[in-house]
This record gives C-alpha cells, structure tokens and sequence, in this order.
C-alpha cells in the first residue's frame, strides 16, 4: 500500500482543524457567558488562555508517547479525553469549573495538533511537505470562520452551553473517523530517544526557537483577536454574536487566498522566501490597522468605520499568516525526522506556551476602548520581524 494512503489528507485536516474550531467556536459567547457567570470580562477571555496552556501541556505529552505506541492509539485516547472535556463545560456553573473543564478539552484535542503533523511528517518529504502543510493550512481556516458563526447563533437560538454539545458530538464523529480511515504511520517505534537531551539539544537551536516564536506570534495576534474581538466588535461597535460570527467569513476567503498562494509560491520560491514574504504581508495589516483606528478615533468617526478598518486590517493578517505559519512548521524540524514525534511535541509545547502567554497579554490590555489591540497587534508583527531577521534570517543555510 503507498504509504500517503495511510494518512489521507482529509482525515488530517478534520484532525487538526477540531481543535482550532474548538478555541474559537465559543468566543461570540464571551459576553454572555461573563454575564451569566457574573465574572469580569477579562477572566472570561482567560479561559482561552488556560486551553492554550492545556494544549502546550497536552503537545509535551503526546508525542514521546506516540514514538513509542504509535500514532493512532494516542491520537484515539486524546479525542476521547477531548470528548470529556466538552462535557464537563457543557454542565459548567462556575468560571472555576468552565476553566479546568476547557483545559480537559484542551488536553485531549491537543492531539490533533502535535500528532496531526508527526503524521504529516511521516508521510511527506520535502516540497510536497510543504504544500501539504499549506493545503491543510487553507482547509482549516475556515474553522475559525466557521466556528464563530456557528457559535452565535447557537448562543442566541439554544444558550452558550450547547456550543460544548455540539463539539462534544463533533469530537465524537472524528474519533470514529480516525478509527477506520488512518493506519499506522509511525513504523519504527523506539523509545530510546532522551527527551532530557532532545530538550536540550533544541532549546539550543536557534533556528527552531525563531520557528517556533513565529509560529506563537502569529496565532497569537489571531486567538488574541478571538478573545478580545467579541468585546471589541459586540459590546463597543454593537454586532450581535451572529453577525459578529458572521465576520470571520471574509477573513477565512483571505487565509484561504493566502494559502493558495503560498501553496502556487512553492513551484518557484522555497519555503523560507514565501515566509518572509507573509510577514510583510503582515505588516502591511497590522499597520493599517493601527493607523486606520488611531484616525478614526481622532477624528470621531462612526462605528461602521472602525468595523471596516478592523475586519479589513485582520483578513490581510489572516492571509500573511497563513503564508507564514505553514512555513516555518514545515522547516522547523527538518533535523529532528529521527525523532520527529518527541521533536513535535516539545515544539509544540514550545510554542503553545508563547501563544497562552500572548493571549493573557491582550487580556490585561483590555481597558473596554478600541485601542489596545491594534497598538498590540503592531507590536507583535514587529517582534515578527525583529525576529525573523535576528534568528532564523541568520541561522538557515542558503537552500541547495
């Protein structure tokens, strides 16, 4: 059997898109759910903070495990514990409770991620790697789109606890999915590989860790904007969670666009080029953005305005990103194949990390006004670029 038939590529994009469809799906809900809890706002956006740190956890934990029974035994388990997870925020009363149960869900779906490219990496070389990363890249970037949509109007139609059912039963077809659609793909099983020394060994790469804070940034200005966005776009430019849901669709055509061109990119340039080329991308997004709201707010312009320069800023975002997070998963490991699901794990762990941290930023940011996140969403594209030029700019070795 070819061995690409093991892992089709549908299957890894519902993988690893429930995950992501998971950070975001609820985030309409936001104000609701800090009402009906009677928290403040800002501990409400922490709950996606603590599922970004059960995924880091989550990514430490489940690649060493799938290098020594396989991927599809863990993949199977983390789904199941990702299930449970759903359940337990489905009967939340308390912010406590929604909290670890979101850390559960984050636990288990975590999976999807780390075992979703371990898989990917198993199967393909080179630059059909790279365009594979970017197909699945655009594929899954409806999920953020969706998932909000979704979410607004289950929230207004049935309440913000169905959201969790609903993932619950999503989580469910998945894992049925992975029962009779992936074989094996990680053959040669060892356990002789020292997670100590891979640990440091990669903690003294200078190219991964400038790989993996990319990685962060990125998703960082995005989940950020997922947790501060409901805010932003509900309470002071006055959506309803539907409509706001319904703005993600153009910012999923714009990832989409940029995947496609990432993916066209890769027959002429190599993966480093398409990378820089998205974080300029980027900075023409983050720019605009930052500008745009600075003037309507001297100005007093009128909420219409400021919802324009916001959805229009973060699609340009939306669409540099997904040229530069394929890309830098797709080189980041390209040294570690001999223990790639431990090396995907820590790097994992790596940057998941990095991205609850940039989410807890924006939560103490907000102030209730407009202005903190594109202030610090043009910080974090400079920091991009800061290091791009300081790290990997400097480490990689000129393509063969």
């Amino acid at each position: 059997m070819n061995i690409k038939m093991l892992a089709p590529i549908w299957l890894l994009i519902l993988i690893a898109g429930l995950p992501q469809i998971s950070e975001t799906i609820y985030t309409p809900s936001l104000p609701d759910i800090a009402r009906t809890l009677a928290v403040p706002d800002a501990w409400v956006e922490y709950t996606l903070t603590i599922y970004l740190a059960g995924f880091a956890v989550g990514c430490l934990f489940w690649g060493k495990l799938s290098d020594k029974f396989g991927r599809k035994p863990c993949l199977l388990i983390g789904i199941a514990i990702f299930v449970l997870g759903c359940i337990g925020c489905y009967f939340s009363d308390s912010i406590t409770f929604l909290m670890i149960s979101r850390f559960v869900q984050a636990f288990g779906g975590s999976t999807g991620s780390v075992l979703g490219q371990a898989i990917t990496r198993d199967v393909f070389r080179g630059v059909e790697r790279g365009k594979v990363y970017a197909t699945i890249a655009g594929a899954i970037s409806f999920s953020p789109a969706i998932g909000p949509f979704i979410g607004g109007v289950i929230d207004q139609a049935f309440g913000w606890p169905s959201i969790f059912l609903l993932l619950m039963m999503a989580g469910i077809l998945v894992f049925i999915a992975t029962t009779f659609s992936l074989s094996e793909t990680h053959l040669n099983r060892t356990n002789s590989i020292s997670l100590g020394k891979l640990t440091w060994t990669l903690s003294k790469d200078t190219r991964v860790l400038g790989f993996g804070i990319l990685v962060a940034a990125c998703n960082g200005i995005h989940f950020s904007y997922y947790a501060e966005g409901s805010f932003y776009l509900i309470d002071l430019l006055g959506l309803s969670p539907s409509v706001y849901g319904l703005t993600f669709v153009g910012l999923a055509f714009m990832a989409v666009l940029g995947s496609w061109v990432s993916r066209t990119l890769h027959d002429h340039l190599n993966s480093k080029e398409i990378l820089w080329r998205g974080i300029l991308v980027q900075l023409i997004g983050a720019s605009l953005f930052l500008i745009l709201t600075l003037a309507i707010g001297a100005f007093n312009g009128p909420p219409l305005l400021s919802l324009i320069a916001t959805i229009g800023s973060m699609a340009i975002l939306a669409a540099g990103s997904v040229m530069v997070v394929p890309s830098s998963l797709s080189l980041a490991l390209e040294e570690y194949q001999h223990a790639i699901g431990a090396a995907s794990s820590l790097f994992g762990f790596f940057y998941y990390a990095l991205i609850s941290l940039f989410t807890l930023g924006m939560g103490l940011l907000h102030n209730d006004t407009l202005y903190p996140m594109p202030i610090y969403f043009f910080g974090i594209v400079l920091f991009i670029l800061v290091v791009f030029l300081n790290t990997i700019e400097r480490a990689e070795k000129p393509s063969k």
